[in-house]
């Protein structure tokens, strides 16, 4: 056909407004009922215009165009869109039909026309027909028209099961997608047709691609996990092949659950070393029959703590926590674990803040409490750069707040949870964390009751905050893996091996006991040696089957990209701030002596930082954390800010 024939048709079909359509399905259901009566005619007497019937009663014409036209409008037919039609408005039609087989019926009976009992089924079936023909013709019709503007992409489909064959027949109405033919892994369903397309197995890809001019590939299979579906895309990616997966109907309706795209991961595998011991060699009678408290006890350490507390059976377990549904999960799943559990402690959950200086002294006091872990904090590093007025509230004034309340009520022990970061900061978050030691340091000096120590420790595999579900959730989607600096190292240690030494250097505090003092301990975590970051992300990698893309390997799955360390951000951690450590009887449990501010300089701190945070002055805040914060070093780019 000429191009500007072509392109005139397209422009009188795709020009049409929606106003203009349902005019033209209005009139065409007016023309279509007096085509009715001659079709009824030619079927009674053999003759499409008997004019002996109808050169009497020439008025029936007319009225039965008119009767067509109200009912169409009336019942809503001319509205019904042409690609929606074979679907939904069979029904209506019939209802349309009827109700013309009677309007035809009295129009017959006030004309007093000569049409016999049988004229009235006739027309009502031959109207049915006609109305239905002739929609089907004009979708049929329009759809050729726009396939002449658009051209057809060919696809296959991969994946010869439910989905493939659902996708397949509802691609089959489209205007510019062709299904051409199936792939599949499976040898039993290869060489055969489903839904008229033939089933091929994926070695012949490149012969079907050549032969049959695909530009694109479907991939059907909804079960197949993400890394596998990732190998297969990559494989038709480099033979110029559009790839796109798709889930199945079921999924998209919500009646299935989506796949899960990797296995569990064990964080512990990514250690590099042999994890600490499960039991406690001592240290397990510090908390049997006690009140214990613990702060941020929705958190990945607190709500390890927690179970962890569970096995040395605690009187009462106090659950302290800002976080509604946090504190809801943890507190749910303690009483499961509890049940089976003789002698097991009472767990009460406690909705607050530790800052609010109300609640905490009344939890002391209404609980008896004896032991406090203080867990929580705000320790995402990126938020806190950006919230440093929050971070450094809830950080430091919330830990003297806490540390007040224990000291008030007589509590034995407080230990702080304290973070690698805190060693010469370079972001507020670990600036925080010092400062938070620095008060706990200080508490320590002028308490007569309370022995008050800290424990510092280095990442945590698999907490919400680790690189770990980071790095499931971008190999899930394919890639690219992100990656700050090439040589970024960090400590890691697995949540139950940090809450397991956090207890049993807790234990130590205690006056009396094993290598005890009289408090303001700093115990250090042995983490063993820092690990390569760049390296844990192409352990996690191949553990999900996969591999690394690199210029050495350019036929890789996922890529690893280097974005670059942000604000803040340290390459290498530490966990000293001064020389030398000191042991205690447990060889993962260090003992380090540090340098703490007078009382007058904490006084002096504290107070200047309360009142940069009432006034909400970010920069004061910070001012307060360059001056009483040793090694803190802004970086260029927030100093730019």
């Amino acid at each position: 056909m000429a191009a500007p024939l072509k392109a005139w048709l397209f422009r009188l079909v795709d020009g049409l407004t929606r106003a203009q359509k349902r005019t033209i399905l209005l009139l065409l259901d007016v023309a279509l009922a007096p085509a009715a009566l001659f079709v009824t005619c030619a079927l009674l007497y053999n003759n499409p215009l008997p004019l002996a019937i109808l050169g009497r009663v020439w008025v029936i014409i007319p009225l039965v165009a008119l009767a067509a036209g109200i009912g169409s409008a009336a019942l809503g037919i001319h509205r019904i869109r042409l690609n929606a039609f074979e679907s939904i408005a069979l029904l209506r039609l019939a209802v349309y039909a009827a109700i013309m087989t009677v309007a035809f019926a009295a129009i017959v009976s006030a004309t007093d026309a000569p049409f016999p009992g049988a004229a009235l089924f006739l027309f009502g079936m031959a109207f049915f027909l006609l109305a239905f023909l002739a929609r089907m013709s004009l979708l049929h019709v329009t759809r050729w028209v726009l396939r002449l503007r658009h051209a057809r992409c060919r696809v296959l489909i991969y994946g010869a099961g439910n989905t493939g064959i659902q996708l397949a027949a509802a691609l089959r109405a489209h205007d510019t997608i062709v299904p051409v033919a199936f792939l599949d892994d499976d040898t039993a369903k290869q060489r055969v047709n489903a839904v008229g397309l033939h089933v091929y197995d994926p070695a012949e890809v490149a012969e079907i691609v050549r032969e049959r001019d695909i530009k694109r590939v479907l991939l059907a299979m909804p079960s197949v996990a993400a890394p596998k579906l990732a190998q297969i895309a990559r494989r038709l990616e480099r033979m110029g092949l559009d790839v796109q997966t798709v889930p199945s109907f079921a999924q998209l309706i919500g009646e299935e659950q989506l796949v899960g795209n990797l296995a569990p991961v064990n964080p512990g595998q990514f250690l590099g070393r042999a994890p600490v011991d499960a039991a406690l060699p001592e240290g397990h009678l510090a908390y049997v029959g006690r009140s214990v408290l613990v702060t941020g006890a929705g958190g990945s350490i607190g709500s390890e703590l927690c179970r962890q507390l569970l096995l040395h059976r605690p009187r009462v377990i106090v659950l302290f926590e800002v976080s509604e549904i946090a504190l809801y999960t943890v507190d749910k799943e303690l009483r499961a674990l509890s049940e089976t559990m003789k002698d097991a402690p009472r767990i009460v959950p406690v909705l607050g803040s530790v800052t609010d200086s109300r609640m905490a002294r009344m939890v002391m006091a209404d609980h008896g409490i004896e032991v406090v872990f203080h867990a929580a904090a705000y320790k995402h590093v990126n938020l806190v750069e950006d919230n440093p007025i929050a971070g450094l509230a809830n950080n430091v004034l919330g830990t003297r707040t806490l540390a007040d309340a224990a000291h008030e009520a007589g509590v034995k022990r407080f230990i702080l949870i304290s973070t690698d970061k805190a060693v010469r900061p370079t972001n507020v978050m670990g600036a925080s964390k010092r400062l938070a030691e620095l008060v706990i340091q200080d508490m320590a000096k002028r308490s007569r009751s309370t022995v008050f120590s800290i424990v510092r420790f280095g990442n945590v595999l698999g907490s919400s905050g680790s690189v770990i579900p980071l790095f499931k959730e971008q190999i899930a989607r394919g890639g690219p893996v992100t990656l700050t600096h090439e040589d970024v190292t960090r400590f890691f240690m697995t949540v139950q091996e940090a809450s397991r030494l956090v207890l049993l250097a807790g234990s130590y505090s205690q006056p009396g006991g094993p290598g005890a003092r009289l408090g303001g301990d700093v115990f250090v975590l042995d983490m063993g040696k820092p690990v390569r970051i760049r390296d844990l992300a192409v352990q996690m990698i191949e553990a999900a089957g996969c591999t690394v893309r690199t210029p050495e390997n350019p036929e890789g799955d996922i890529e690893i990209v280097v974005t670059g360390l942000r604000p803040g951000e340290k390459l290498h951690e530490e966990l000293l701030i001064g020389q030398g450590l000191l042991t205690t009887p447990h060889p993962k449990i260090l003992r380090a002596e540090e340098e703490s501010l007078s009382e007058l300089e904490m006084a002096s701190a504290l107070r200047a930082l309360r009142h940069a945070v009432a006034a909400g002055d970010a920069a004061a805040a910070r001012e307060v954390v360059m001056r009483w914060v040793g090694g803190y070093a802004r970086p260029a780019a927030l100093a730019e800010r």
